[in-house]
């Protein structure tokens, strides 16, 4: 009677010439495979993600931001350094060294490395800066001021948040400042407009180091677009993997109720992977340039140096589609969510392009040394918004995108030619 009533088991369920859908749902098999990839892909992308962006204050790390000091006045009375080089010193101790990398520099290097992204903004003493503040005491009152330069092409929090570290840092200034001034018996005897002003005397006025154009999304468009080119390389790769294996009879062709499966053609893993690498070589062509269509010339993009912009495009597209290709044929049918992981879900959030690497918790920074739209970001960054300086991250993107696409041409063809001579053929037979 067990036997009689004993639920029929896969194979034999499948067998039958008409199945129905309530019959294999019993079936835990059917299950266990989407059931754990799709609930293990959420998990993990859910703790990247949200992982990256939740604390960028708590996980600040050595923030890059110039000091220059321009003060050239004589210390007041009674102090042995001028108030520049008070602030400064003030300036730097008030900061944690863990947070915050003060680069002491001149205005003329803190302005190129500004031009080149290397520091994320500058707080600026004037050269009058003593003098003004000595004038509270006298009857031509000025108030000084500290400026605060920007860094917009490094993206809009980067460059915020290093403005609100220097705005902060120039108020402890200020108030450092009055605690001596109304000390002084000058201000004491003084009415008291000059006591009010004497007390926080120090203005602070904020404004771009280094400009950007209007159409670049606020220092968001070298993100945008390096993110087009990454997903026009790993959706592309992923269309030409499936075309060509529909197309030689190693997959079926399904297209609403229409389904057709073309006759196998015997081809080697290692012939396959060659033909795929040539058509997103060649495809990738087109894609760049309606890429640069739509985002230039139809949207505006505010672009320089375009044929620059155009080889990068290219080189960067191509590079991410010869890894999606050399994944795939390394790893069969689950390749796509491991391509997907290295291009998409790991680059996005160690990209350094909407929130800092210095802002991130220290895993993001580890992938960031290798995680390629990191490497992109940086390129189109230099191109976009650097005058395409080599030290502003070009030099580091095209190193990098060598060393990627001889990594996938690597890879790939070793694992093909290792299944080739094991003889592990994606022959298989014809279906009835």
């Amino acid at each position: 009677m067990a036997s009689d009533r004993a639920r029929p088991s896969w194979a034999a369920v499948s067998a039958r010439s008409a199945v129905s859908a309530g019959s294999l749902l019993r079936h835990g098999k059917l299950w266990v495979a989407p059931g754990v990839l799709s609930g293990l892909v959420a998990l993990i992308l859910s703790l990247l993600y949200m992982g990256g962006v939740l604390t960028p204050e708590s996980s600040l790390h050595r923030l890059p931001i110039a000091l220059v000091d321009q003060d050239a006045g004589k210390p007041l009375p009674g102090a042995r350094q001028n108030l520049g080089a008070q602030v400064s010193a003030q300036v730097i101790s008030s900061t944690p060294a863990e947070d915050v990398r003060w680069r002491r520099l001149g205005i003329e290097a803190a302005k190129d490395q500004l031009a080149s992204g290397k520091i994320y903004g500058a707080l600026v003493i004037p050269a009058d800066f003593t003098a003004t503040v000595g004038s509270l005491t006298g009857t031509r009152a000025t108030r000084p001021t500290l400026t605060v330069l920007t860094n917009p092409g490094l993206g809009s929090l980067g460059s915020s948040m290093a403005a609100r570290i220097s705005q902060q840092a120039a108020q402890k200034a200020s108030t450092g400042i009055g605690k001596q001034l109304t000390a002084s018996p000058e201000i004491a005897d003084a009415d008291s407009a000059t006591r009010l002003l004497a007390a926080d005397p120090v203005a602070v006025r904020t404004e771009p180091g280094h400009p950007i154009g209007r159409h670049s999304g606020m220092g968001l468009s070298a993100f945008y677009y390096t993110l087009l080119l990454v997903l026009a390389g790993f959706l592309g790769g992923n269309i030409i993997h499936n075309a060509v294996d529909t197309a030689l009879g190693y997959a079926d062709a399904e297209i609403g109720p229409w389904h057709s499966r073309r006759p196998t053609v015997p081809i080697s893993r290692t012939q396959t992977l060659l033909l795929k690498m040539a058509m997103t070589a060649v495809l990738a062509v087109p894609v760049t340039a309606l890429t640069m269509l739509a985002c230039i010339t139809i949207l505006g993009m505010d672009a320089s140096h375009l044929p620059m912009l155009a080889l990068f495009s290219y080189c960067s597209c191509l590079s991410v589609g010869l890894g999606v290709q050399a994944i795939n044929a390394a790893f069969g049918s689950i390749g796509q969510i491991v391509s997907m992981f290295v291009f998409i879900a790991l680059a996005l959030p160690s990209s350094g392009a909407t929130i800092p690497l210095e802002a991130v918790p220290g895993f993001y920074r580890f992938l960031g040394v290798f995680e390629p739209m990191r490497q992109l970001v940086s390129g189109v960054r230099a191109i976009l918004y650097f005058d395409a300086r080599a030290d502003a991250g070009l030099t580091r993107g095209w190193i990098m995108i060598a060393v990627g696409a001889a990594a996938a041409l690597a890879f790939g063809f070793l694992m093909t030619r290792y299944y080739d001579r094991k003889g592990l053929h994606r022959m298989v037979p014809q279906p009835s």
